[in-house]
């Protein structure tokens, strides 16, 4: 009788710790990092390592709100490295056209990428990993067409979006910030934010309730273009170059990652917007903390991977 009673409370408990690790756990690991490092780390409560450590991460964390979006569709966008490339290449190539100009055209060039990726996983019927698989492949091409190699610029516009601060925060962490906030506001206190959430959890029975799928879907795709673009932009004016072979490789990865362990199941159906930016938080400083502890970036990578296969076990425990 004893026995049962023990696994009685171990078949109770056992979700409830799964429903936590979900919903607390990245905010716990990022105390336990930041602890560690400031027992262990030297100088690492200097401000000046805040603010290198928060500008790095901001072009994850940019890409990764868009990601989360797709991802709670069930959905997948491998193309956004490749969409950062692209703007960076448009941006100095319309840069003698003024900065904003220039960034606009960046910017719709992001989201032209993300309907047409959003155009064939919606109306077309191309599994999401295949459309931007391909937009992955032929985007990265066309960028190095436009710019096939690293293009300097001056623009002293557009370098100050990437280097300026206001009241000592860089200006690219308050617009990832306001970013935050406004996609926060769609996923909670908005239909098209609840549509998302419904189309994910069930695709099928959100068409047969009459929801606008195939228009919800497109929109998603184009915001998560229209984001990684805003990341190559500021990333190529806080680098005040442009090297479309390079910007945004593997960012995909890392954006992923972000979502994954932040809790926003791969199967749709919920998104953590808040928990998407701890996770990539979380990723950065572990990231940072090997490096300054003298750990090959293949620690990292491996650490990585443990996270993500503990993060995905948990949510399909809770399931």
């Amino acid at each position: 009788m004893a026995e049962l009673t023990v696994q009685g409370r171990v078949a109770v408990l056992k979700p409830r710790l799964f429903a936590w690790v979900q919903d607390y756990g990245v905010y716990a690991a990022v105390l336990a990092l930041l602890l560690f490092n400031v027992l262990f780390t030297p100088h690492f409560l200097d401000a000046a390592n805040f603010r290198t450590q928060l500008v790095q991460v901001t072009p994850i964390v940019i890409v990764s709100l868009g990601m989360a979006l797709v991802i709670g569709t069930q959905g997948i966008d491998l193309s956004v490295g490749s969409v950062m490339a692209l703007a960076a290449a448009l941006v100095v190539l319309y840069l003698g056209y003024g900065w904003l100009p220039a960034l606009i055209v960046a910017v719709a060039g992001g989201a032209v990428v993300g309907a047409a990726g959003g155009a064939l996983v919606a109306y077309v019927g191309v599994q999401p990993i295949v459309a931007t698989l391909a937009l992955l492949v032929g985007v990265r091409g066309l960028a190095n067409v436009l710019v096939p190699q690293l293009v300097e610029f001056r623009n002293p516009d557009l370098i100050a979006l990437g280097s300026s601060s206001v009241a000592g925060i860089p200006v690219i962490v308050l617009i990832a910030a306001a970013l935050t906030v406004v996609v926060l506001f769609v996923v909670r206190r908005t239909t098209f934010g609840r549509q998302v959430v419904a189309i994910g959890g069930n695709r099928s029975a959100s068409e047969l309730s009459g929801l606008p799928v195939k228009r919800v879907l497109l929109t998603v795709y184009v915001i998560s273009g229209l984001l990684a673009a805003l990341a190559g932009v500021l990333a190529t004016a806080r680098l005040q170059a442009s090297d479309p072979t390079s910007l945004g490789l593997f960012i995909e990865l890392s954006a992923i990652t972000a979502v994954v362990v932040g809790g926003t199941p791969l199967t749709g159906g919920r998104i953590r917007v808040l928990s998407t930016v701890m996770g990539a938080l979380l990723m950065q400083l572990l990231s940072a903390t090997l490096i300054k502890h003298n750990l090959p970036q293949s620690w990292t990578q491996m650490v990585q991977a443990v996270i993500i296969l503990a993060a995905v076990y948990a949510t399909r425990e809770r399931r």
